[in-house]
Protein backbone atom coordinates (compact mmCIF):
# COMPACT_ATOMS: atom_id res chain seq x y z
CA UNK A 1 0.00 0.00 0.00
CA UNK A 2 0.93 3.43 -1.06
CA UNK A 3 0.05 6.93 0.37
CA UNK A 4 1.30 9.93 1.27
CA UNK A 5 2.53 11.34 5.12
CA UNK A 6 3.02 15.04 5.60
CA UNK A 7 6.60 14.89 7.31
CA UNK A 8 7.51 18.16 8.32
CA UNK A 9 5.14 19.81 6.69
CA UNK A 10 6.48 18.10 3.72
CA UNK A 11 4.27 15.69 1.39
CA UNK A 12 6.43 12.38 1.18
CA UNK A 13 5.22 8.83 -0.57
CA UNK A 14 5.10 6.05 1.53
CA UNK A 15 5.12 2.42 0.92
CA UNK A 16 4.40 0.28 3.70
CA UNK A 17 4.45 -3.04 2.33
CA UNK A 18 7.03 -3.61 4.71
CA UNK A 19 6.25 -3.13 8.42
CA UNK A 20 7.45 -4.34 11.94
CA UNK A 21 4.26 -6.11 12.50
CA UNK A 22 3.24 -7.39 9.44
CA UNK A 23 6.57 -9.43 9.32
CA UNK A 24 5.38 -10.17 13.14
CA UNK A 25 2.35 -11.22 11.51
CA UNK A 26 3.70 -13.17 8.66
CA UNK A 27 6.65 -15.01 10.65
CA UNK A 28 4.63 -15.76 13.67
CA UNK A 29 2.57 -18.75 11.75
CA UNK A 30 6.33 -20.72 11.60
CA UNK A 31 7.87 -19.27 14.48
CA UNK A 32 5.50 -18.59 17.45
CA UNK A 33 7.94 -18.00 20.07
CA UNK A 34 8.65 -14.69 18.44
CA UNK A 35 8.13 -11.26 19.46
CA UNK A 36 8.78 -7.68 18.25
CA UNK A 37 11.90 -5.97 19.29
CA UNK A 38 11.35 -2.62 20.90
CA UNK A 39 12.83 0.53 21.23
CA UNK A 40 14.51 0.59 24.76
CA UNK A 41 16.47 3.80 26.86
CA UNK A 42 19.53 3.71 27.85
CA UNK A 43 21.07 5.93 30.52
CA UNK A 44 24.44 6.84 28.73
CA UNK A 45 22.14 6.93 25.45
CA UNK A 46 21.36 10.50 23.97
CA UNK A 47 18.83 10.31 21.77
CA UNK A 48 17.77 13.07 19.07
CA UNK A 49 15.45 12.13 16.32
CA UNK A 50 14.27 14.06 12.88
CA UNK A 51 17.49 15.49 12.10
CA UNK A 52 17.56 17.11 8.44
CA UNK A 53 20.90 16.04 6.94
CA UNK A 54 19.78 17.03 3.55
CA UNK A 55 16.89 19.25 1.12
CA UNK A 56 16.32 18.29 -1.89
CA UNK A 57 14.28 20.87 -3.62
CA UNK A 58 10.98 21.07 -0.53
CA UNK A 59 12.01 17.53 0.52
CA UNK A 60 14.29 17.05 3.64
CA UNK A 61 15.80 13.99 4.79
CA UNK A 62 16.20 12.66 8.17
CA UNK A 63 18.25 10.47 10.75
CA UNK A 64 17.76 9.40 14.52
CA UNK A 65 20.74 9.89 16.41
CA UNK A 66 22.15 7.56 19.66
CA UNK A 67 25.22 8.94 21.11
CA UNK A 68 27.06 9.82 24.31
CA UNK A 69 29.43 12.20 25.13
CA UNK A 70 31.94 10.14 27.13
CA UNK A 71 34.50 10.72 24.37
CA UNK A 72 35.01 10.33 21.21
CA UNK A 73 33.50 7.42 19.33
CA UNK A 74 32.91 5.29 16.27
CA UNK A 75 30.16 5.96 14.21
CA UNK A 76 27.70 3.48 13.00
CA UNK A 77 25.54 4.20 10.10
CA UNK A 78 22.64 2.30 10.18
CA UNK A 79 20.70 1.83 6.80
CA UNK A 80 16.50 0.01 7.14
CA UNK A 81 15.33 -2.59 4.63
CA UNK A 82 12.41 -3.58 2.22
CA UNK A 83 13.14 -3.87 -1.13
CA UNK A 84 14.43 -0.76 -1.87
CA UNK A 85 10.53 0.62 -1.88
CA UNK A 86 9.39 0.26 1.45
CA UNK A 87 10.24 0.18 4.99
CA UNK A 88 11.33 3.28 7.43
CA UNK A 89 14.06 4.53 9.40
CA UNK A 90 12.69 3.61 12.69
CA UNK A 91 13.01 -0.22 12.27
CA UNK A 92 16.50 0.38 12.76
CA UNK A 93 16.17 2.40 16.45
CA UNK A 94 16.17 -0.61 18.66
CA UNK A 95 19.70 -1.64 16.86
CA UNK A 96 21.04 1.56 17.24
CA UNK A 97 20.27 2.52 20.47
CA UNK A 98 21.63 -0.88 21.66
CA UNK A 99 25.01 -0.60 19.42
CA UNK A 100 25.15 2.99 20.73
CA UNK A 101 25.08 1.78 24.50
CA UNK A 102 28.17 -0.13 24.00
CA UNK A 103 30.08 3.00 23.37
CA UNK A 104 29.08 4.01 19.81
CA UNK A 105 27.37 6.76 17.94
CA UNK A 106 24.77 5.86 15.79
CA UNK A 107 22.39 7.03 13.31
CA UNK A 108 19.65 5.79 11.21
CA UNK A 109 19.06 6.86 8.16
CA UNK A 110 16.03 8.11 5.89
CA UNK A 111 16.82 7.56 2.35
CA UNK A 112 14.29 7.88 -1.02
CA UNK A 113 13.34 4.62 -1.63
CA UNK A 114 12.02 3.73 -5.53
CA UNK A 115 8.97 4.88 -5.67
CA UNK A 116 10.48 8.42 -5.20
CA UNK A 117 13.66 8.15 -6.79
CA UNK A 118 15.77 5.38 -8.18
CA UNK A 119 19.55 4.32 -8.33
CA UNK A 120 21.61 6.00 -7.18
CA UNK A 121 19.88 8.36 -5.32
CA UNK A 122 19.74 6.15 -2.30
CA UNK A 123 23.23 5.22 -2.59
CA UNK A 124 24.17 8.84 -2.79
CA UNK A 125 21.79 9.97 0.00
CA UNK A 126 23.38 7.68 2.60
CA UNK A 127 26.49 8.92 1.76
CA UNK A 128 25.28 12.09 2.12
CA UNK A 129 24.24 11.55 5.77
CA UNK A 130 27.46 10.47 6.26
CA UNK A 131 29.19 13.55 5.55
CA UNK A 132 26.78 15.52 7.27
CA UNK A 133 27.27 12.87 9.95
CA UNK A 134 31.09 13.42 10.26
CA UNK A 135 30.52 17.10 9.89
CA UNK A 136 28.67 17.16 13.00
CA UNK A 137 31.65 15.25 14.86
CA UNK A 138 32.20 17.22 17.52
CA UNK A 139 28.55 17.62 18.23
CA UNK A 140 27.83 13.66 17.97
CA UNK A 141 31.55 13.02 19.64
CA UNK A 142 32.87 10.82 16.78
CA UNK A 143 36.10 9.60 16.01
CA UNK A 144 35.69 10.74 11.71
CA UNK A 145 38.49 8.29 11.16
CA UNK A 146 36.47 4.64 12.63
CA UNK A 147 33.09 5.23 10.72
CA UNK A 148 31.11 1.59 10.12
CA UNK A 149 27.98 1.51 7.68
CA UNK A 150 25.73 -1.21 8.70
CA UNK A 151 22.36 -2.20 6.75
CA UNK A 152 19.84 -4.93 6.79
CA UNK A 153 18.20 -6.87 3.71
CA UNK A 154 18.04 -4.01 0.79
CA UNK A 155 19.79 -1.96 3.30
CA UNK A 156 22.52 -4.45 3.72
CA UNK A 157 23.30 -4.38 -0.60
CA UNK A 158 23.47 -0.78 -0.14
CA UNK A 159 25.56 -0.46 3.01
CA UNK A 160 28.29 -3.19 1.11
CA UNK A 161 27.91 -1.02 -2.23
CA UNK A 162 28.52 2.19 0.06
CA UNK A 163 31.62 0.71 1.44
CA UNK A 164 33.09 -0.80 -1.63
CA UNK A 165 33.12 2.54 -3.22
CA UNK A 166 34.69 4.71 -1.33
CA UNK A 167 36.05 7.68 -2.89
CA UNK A 168 34.08 6.77 -6.28
CA UNK A 169 33.16 10.59 -7.43
CA UNK A 170 29.85 9.89 -9.14
CA UNK A 171 28.31 8.79 -6.37
CA UNK A 172 30.10 11.28 -3.53
CA UNK A 173 29.76 15.11 -3.31
CA UNK A 174 32.88 16.45 -3.66
CA UNK A 175 32.80 20.37 -2.31
CA UNK A 176 35.37 22.11 -0.70
CA UNK A 177 35.31 21.91 3.36
CA UNK A 178 32.88 18.85 3.21
CA UNK A 179 34.29 15.77 4.69
CA UNK A 180 34.60 12.22 2.09
CA UNK A 181 31.99 9.63 2.47
CA UNK A 182 34.59 7.01 2.87
CA UNK A 183 33.86 4.43 5.98
CA UNK A 184 36.09 1.92 7.41
CA UNK A 185 33.78 -0.78 7.95
CA UNK A 186 31.03 -2.87 6.38
CA UNK A 187 28.13 -4.90 8.27
CA UNK A 188 25.93 -6.64 5.87
CA UNK A 189 22.89 -8.32 7.18
CA UNK A 190 21.16 -10.40 4.85
CA UNK A 191 21.75 -8.12 1.80
CA UNK A 192 22.67 -9.57 -1.73
CA UNK A 193 26.03 -9.13 -2.93
CA UNK A 194 25.50 -9.57 -6.70
CA UNK A 195 21.91 -8.36 -8.21
CA UNK A 196 22.91 -11.04 -11.15
CA UNK A 197 24.37 -13.91 -10.22
CA UNK A 198 23.41 -18.09 -10.12
CA UNK A 199 22.05 -17.61 -6.25
CA UNK A 200 20.34 -14.11 -6.68
CA UNK A 201 16.58 -14.50 -7.21
CA UNK A 202 16.39 -10.72 -7.42
CA UNK A 203 13.50 -9.54 -10.04
CA UNK A 204 10.47 -6.54 -9.77
CA UNK A 205 11.71 -5.29 -6.70
CA UNK A 206 15.66 -4.65 -8.29
CA UNK A 207 14.47 -3.62 -11.66
CA UNK A 208 12.36 -0.69 -10.30
CA UNK A 209 15.21 0.45 -7.98
CA UNK A 210 17.84 0.19 -10.38
CA UNK A 211 15.27 1.44 -12.76
CA UNK A 212 14.80 -1.06 -15.61
CA UNK A 213 15.68 -5.03 -16.22
CA UNK A 214 19.09 -6.57 -16.14
CA UNK A 215 18.31 -7.31 -20.06
CA UNK A 216 17.63 -3.25 -20.51
CA UNK A 217 20.19 -2.25 -18.17
CA UNK A 218 22.89 -4.71 -17.09
CA UNK A 219 25.95 -1.99 -16.68
CA UNK A 220 23.39 -0.56 -13.88
CA UNK A 221 23.19 -4.34 -12.37
CA UNK A 222 26.63 -4.97 -12.39
CA UNK A 223 27.76 -1.12 -11.25
CA UNK A 224 25.28 -0.97 -8.19
CA UNK A 225 26.90 -4.66 -6.79
CA UNK A 226 29.57 -4.80 -4.36
CA UNK A 227 30.55 -8.07 -5.69
CA UNK A 228 31.98 -5.86 -8.83
CA UNK A 229 33.49 -3.29 -7.23
CA UNK A 230 35.54 -5.34 -4.58
CA UNK A 231 38.92 -4.37 -4.48
CA UNK A 232 42.46 -3.73 -2.34
CA UNK A 233 40.56 -1.00 -0.89
CA UNK A 234 37.43 -2.61 0.45
CA UNK A 235 37.22 -2.37 4.28
CA UNK A 236 36.62 -5.48 6.72
CA UNK A 237 33.61 -6.63 6.41
CA UNK A 238 30.85 -8.85 8.48
CA UNK A 239 28.12 -10.89 7.30
CA UNK A 240 25.66 -11.82 9.18
CA UNK A 241 23.09 -14.25 7.60
CA UNK A 242 19.86 -16.52 7.58
CA UNK A 243 19.12 -19.77 6.05
CA UNK A 244 18.53 -18.50 2.60
CA UNK A 245 21.41 -18.60 0.12
CA UNK A 246 19.26 -16.00 -2.05
CA UNK A 247 20.19 -13.21 0.39
CA UNK A 248 23.59 -13.27 0.30
CA UNK A 249 24.16 -13.96 -3.81
CA UNK A 250 27.70 -13.10 -4.40
CA UNK A 251 29.03 -13.16 -0.66
CA UNK A 252 31.55 -16.02 -1.19
CA UNK A 253 33.23 -14.75 -4.67
CA UNK A 254 33.68 -11.26 -2.57
CA UNK A 255 35.28 -13.19 0.26
CA UNK A 256 37.77 -14.76 -2.36
CA UNK A 257 38.65 -11.22 -3.58
CA UNK A 258 39.12 -10.01 0.20
CA UNK A 259 41.01 -12.85 0.89
CA UNK A 260 43.45 -12.24 -2.17
CA UNK A 261 44.09 -8.71 -0.48
CA UNK A 262 44.24 -9.87 3.07
CA UNK A 263 41.30 -8.17 3.71
CA UNK A 264 39.43 -9.07 7.37
CA UNK A 265 35.79 -10.76 6.69
CA UNK A 266 33.95 -12.50 8.99
CA UNK A 267 30.86 -15.00 7.99
CA UNK A 268 28.16 -15.61 10.78
CA UNK A 269 24.88 -17.33 10.38
CA UNK A 270 21.65 -17.02 12.19
CA UNK A 271 19.86 -21.04 11.76
CA UNK A 272 16.76 -21.38 11.47
CA UNK A 273 15.54 -18.35 10.85
CA UNK A 274 13.52 -15.91 8.84
CA UNK A 275 14.82 -13.33 6.67
CA UNK A 276 13.95 -10.57 8.43
CA UNK A 277 15.63 -11.86 11.95
CA UNK A 278 16.87 -8.79 13.17
CA UNK A 279 13.41 -7.34 14.16
CA UNK A 280 12.51 -10.10 16.49
CA UNK A 281 13.25 -11.74 19.41
CA UNK A 282 14.58 -14.34 19.79
CA UNK A 283 17.77 -13.47 17.82
CA UNK A 284 17.95 -9.63 17.76
CA UNK A 285 20.27 -10.07 21.08
CA UNK A 286 22.26 -12.75 19.12
CA UNK A 287 22.08 -10.50 16.11
CA UNK A 288 23.35 -7.07 18.33
CA UNK A 289 26.21 -8.98 20.15
CA UNK A 290 27.57 -10.37 16.74
CA UNK A 291 27.97 -6.69 15.35
CA UNK A 292 29.25 -5.13 18.63
CA UNK A 293 31.80 -7.79 18.40
CA UNK A 294 32.96 -7.08 15.22
CA UNK A 295 33.21 -3.21 15.68
CA UNK A 296 35.23 -3.87 19.10
CA UNK A 297 37.70 -5.95 17.39
CA UNK A 298 37.39 -2.95 14.37
CA UNK A 299 37.79 0.12 15.95
CA UNK A 300 38.50 -0.41 19.45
Amino acid sequence: MVFTETVLGQEVKKDTAFTVYSTFIKERKKYPEISIVKLKEYKNVMVKKAIVYKSIDNRNLLLDAFYNTSKLNPAVILIHGGGWKSGSKEHMQPMAAKIASKGYACFAVEYRLSDEATYPAGIIDVKNAIQFIKSNAKKYHIDTTKIAVLGCSSGGQMAALVGTTNGHQKLETTKKGIPSASVQAIIDIDGVLAFKHPESKEGDMASWWLGGTYEEIPEIWNQASALYQTDKNTPPILFINSQYPRFHAGRDDMIKILDEYKIYSEIKNIPNSPHPFWLLHPWFETTTNYIIKFLDRTFK
